[in-house]
């Protein structure tokens, strides 16, 4: 059970990707100007990260080491596209959004790195444990960046006016650079919050 707790801590906070490994993060900042685009961008993610981790681990024993990387990017690219054709068929206001950008998911640094560093090691059970808490870390940290940035960029949140005018909106925190200080504050802070809940656990004992 402490193994499956580690696990689940490390892909929501210890090793989120985007604030700790830094993986993605240029497809994440195209995406995160709108919070609702970044939700759904994130449970694409999330989607591909569990079942490539899953079959990647079922596999491993299978795929020769010399070429396992080209064997990655193939399992990868065949989820994606099942993907890609399952939101077009039945979610097109999504693919419409996010299409653009499922593509580069194939060659995604987040769940490249997890098939590589924890699935081919890993049993199957531990490395679905792994993509469901790598992709809710992604999700939710995606999604708190595409708010600040919607808020202060349009002044709206999931496309709804919710500053009434009262705030101007501030057309740099749409850009990269914008979405970089954004994604640097909120990485500042979790790193607080983890060493302050460090030494509070130091101290206790």
């Amino acid at each position: 059970m402490k193994r499956k707790m580690d696990i689940f801590l490390d892909g929501l906070l210890r090793q989120n990707p985007l604030l700790v490994l830094l993986l993605g993060v240029g497809p994440s900042l195209s995406v995160s100007t709108h919070a609702s685009d970044a939700l759904r961008m994130g449970l694409c993610v999330s989607f591909i990260l569990i079942i490539s981790n899953i079959m990647l681990s079922a596999l491993k024993r299978i795929i020769p080491q010399a070429v396992r990387i080209p064997c990655y990017v193939t399992v990868i690219a065949g989820m994606v596209t099942l993907q890609q054709m399952l939101l077009r068929a039945y979610l097109p206001g999504s693919y419409a959004s996010v299409g653009p950008y499922l593509s580069l998911t194939v060659i995604n640094c987040i769940i490249l790195g997890r098939a590589e560093a924890f699935a081919s090691r890993n049993s199957i059970a531990n490395s679905a444990l792994d993509g469901f808490s790598m992709g809710l870390g992604y999700t939710a940290i995606l999604t708190i960046t595409a708010m600040i940035r919607e808020l202060f960029g349009y002044g709206t949140l999931f496309g709804m006016d919710v500053t009434f005018g009262r705030i101007t909106p501030m057309s740099i925190f749409l850009m990269a650079p914008g979405g970089l200080f954004v994604l640097g504050c909120l990485a500042a802070l979790i790193k607080k919050i983890s060493a302050s809940a460090a030494e509070e656990g130091g101290q206790e004992k």
